[in-house]
């Protein structure tokens, strides 16, 4: 598994927009200027993120996203879940084999380190991620 930019952009940007939480939403424009993430690209991320209940869209002049939940109920999983990231090491992706039809020797090693992964980011919300590195109001 490698994270691509779809996950860590998607992670990034939901911790700006929870860190810099001042009740009102924020544009997406604003979270690209700051993270130095593309406009499109965070478009289409939150339309996902917002598929997925993560965020909320307000309409109209002040408009913008808020998070649909509380930071401390939404896991670094559930992020990367929500656009589309898969966390699978194996090779295989649990298709019918690896090796000519066989799992591969390390297979089963593959697929507990990927349930490690998964448990770990699981475990971690986004405020917790904000209050281990001091992040509230990051710019």
């Amino acid at each position: 598994m490698q994270l691509t930019t779809k996950g860590r952009y998607a992670v990034t940007a939901m911790l700006d927009l929870a860190s810099n939480d001042i009740g009102r939403p924020m544009t997406l424009d604003v979270i690209s200027q700051r993270q130095n993430i593309s406009l499109s690209y965070l478009e289409q991320l939150f339309a996902k993120l917002r598929r997925a209940n993560l965020v909320k869209s307000v309409r109209g002049p002040g408009g913008g996203y808020l998070l649909d939940a509380q930071a401390q109920d939404i896991s670094l999983s559930a992020i990367i879940e929500a656009v589309d990231e898969n966390i699978d090491l194996r090779r295989c992706k649990g298709l019918k084999g690896c090796n000519n039809g066989r799992q591969c020797i390390s297979h089963q090693l593959w697929c507990e380190v990927s349930e490690q992964i998964r448990d770990f980011l699981s475990s971690k919300t986004l405020q917790m991620v904000i209050d281990n590195h001091g992040m509230k109001g990051i710019k």
